[in-house]
C-alpha cells in the first residue's frame, strides 16, 4: 500500500513539474487542419496574445475552410480560398471592411450649362460602345492598394476614378491621395464610411487633390494636414451619376473608370479568389469599388472591379462580376450608385 502511495506521489510530482514547464494541449500535432492553419499564420504573419485567442481563431479558420471547400466542390463559375480574411467571422469582416454609408442624393454639383455640354458630348462619344475594354491595359489604372481595417473604400473608389480620367485626358498617371479625403473631407466619416460623390465634391470644391506620396495612406483617420490642401496634382469640375441600368453603366465604363457601390457583405465575396462572381449578394450597398472594364469569358459577361483589399485578395486585387443580369440594379446593386468624375 505504501509503495502504491509513493508511486502515486511520484507521478503527481512529475505531472506538476511537467505542467509547470510546458502547457498541456489537447491539440493533435498531426491534425492536418492545424498544420494548415500554422502555415496560413506564417504566410499572413499572424500572432496571438495567448493560447485562448489562438484556439478561438483556429476554430473560426476551420469553419471557414470547411465552408470554402464545400462551396468549391459544387461551384464552377468562381472559386473561394482561405485568404487573409480566413480567421475572422463574416460579422467581423463586415464591421471592419464595409465603408459605404447611406445613399447619395444623386444630384451632381455641375452647373446646368456644364451638364448639358457634357451630356451632348457623352451621347456623341458613346454611340459605338466597344465589345470589351480594360483600362488597365491603357495605363489608366494604378496599382491595387489596401485600405486595411478602415472603412475608407469610398475614398479608394473615388481616387481610382479620378486617376483614370486624369490619365485619359492628360496622359499622366498620377497616384493620388486617399488619406487627404479620409482626413480632410468633413462631409464623410473617414474610416467609418463615406460616399464617392462626396469625395468628388470635396476635390472639386478644394480645387484639386494631392499625390499619394505627398499625403500617404495611414489606415486610420488623422488630423487634416491643411498645408497639403493646395498641392493639386489633379483637378475635376464635378461628377455625373449614371442612370440605374447596366447599359448606361456599360456606356460610362467605355469612356472611363466608374465608381460604384455594391453589396460585398457575403462570405462568398469575403473569400473570393478567381472566376466570374455570380453571387449570392443583395442590393443593400455597403462597399465602394471602381469598374475599370468589361469583357466576356465565353460563358459569362462580366465587369472588371478594382477593389481596395490588397493584391492578395481575388484576382490580384480585382474581381470579375457577372453583368447582364435580370433587372436594372445589376449584380449586387452595381448600377444603383454609379458615378464618375468630370474634368
Amino acid at each position: 500500500m505504501g509503495f502504491i502511495n509513493r508511486s502515486l506521489i511520484t507521478c503527481l510530482i512529475i505531472l506538476l513539474v511537467f505542467t509547470n514547464t510546458r502547457p498541456i494541449s489537447c491539440e493533435k500535432d498531426d491534425d492536418p487542419m492545424r498544420e494548415r492553419y500554422r502555415k496560413w499564420m506564417a504566410k499572413y504573419n499572424r500572432t496571438h496574445k495567448d493560447d485562448n485567442q489562438r484556439e478561438k481563431r483556429f476554430q473560426i479558420y476551420k469553419a471557414n475552410v470547411e465552408l470554402i471547400e464545400a462551396f468549391n466542390a459544387i461551384n464552377d463559375d468562381y472559386k473561394l480560398a482561405d485568404n487573409k480574411f480566413a480567421d475572422i467571422t463574416n460579422a467581423e469582416f463586415r464591421k471592419r471592411y464595409m465603408g459605404l454609408k447611406g445613399s447619395s442624393s444623386r444630384v451632381p454639383l455641375l452647373d446646368i450649362k456644364q451638364n448639358e455640354e457634357h451630356s451632348e458630348k457623352a451621347r456623341e462619344m458613346l454611340e459605338a460602345v466597344p465589345e470589351k475594354i480594360d483600362w488597365r491595359k491603357k495605363g489608366a489604372v494604378s496599382e491595387v492598394r489596401d485600405q486595411g481595417p478602415c472603412g475608407a473604400c469610398w475614398a479608394f473608389s473615388a481616387v481610382a476614378a479620378i486617376e483614370g480620367i486624369t490619365k485619359i485626358k492628360s496622359g499622366r498617371m498620377v497616384a493620388l491621395s486617399e488619406q487627404e479625403l479620409v482626413d480632410c473631407n468633413m462631409i464623410d466619416d473617414g474610416c467609418y464610411g463615406g460616399l464617392m460623390t462626396d469625395a468628388f465634391d470635396f476635390v472639386r470644391l478644394n480645387g484639386g487633390i494631392t499625390t499619394q506620396s505627398d499625403y500617404p495612406y495611414q489606415g486610420q483617420q488623422g488630423e487634416c494636414k491643411t498645408s497639403k490642401l493646395d498641392h493639386h496634382a489633379a483637378t475635376i469640375k464635378g461628377y455625373r451619376n449614371v442612370t440605374v441600368n447596366e447599359q448606361s453603366l456599360l456606356k460610362a465604363v467605355a469612356s472611363q473608370p466608374v465608381s460604384v457601390g455594391i453589396d460585398a457583405s457575403s462570405m462568398a465575396f469575403q473569400f473570393y479568389t478567381n472566376g466570374v462572381f455570380t453571387g449570392p449578394c443583395g442590393v443593400e450597398l455597403n462597399h465602394g469599388v471602381t469598374i475599370v472594364g468589361y469583357d466576356t469569358d465565353g460563358k459569362n459577361k462580366y465587369w472588371i472591379a478594382k477593389n481596395s483589399w490588397g493584391a492578395g485578395w481575388g484576382e490580384s486585387g480585382y474581381m470579375r462580376m457577372k453583368r447582364g443580369v435580370e433587372g436594372n440594379l445589376g449584380l449586387c446593386g452595381i448600377t444603383t450608385l454609379a458615378s464618375y468624375p468630370v474634368v
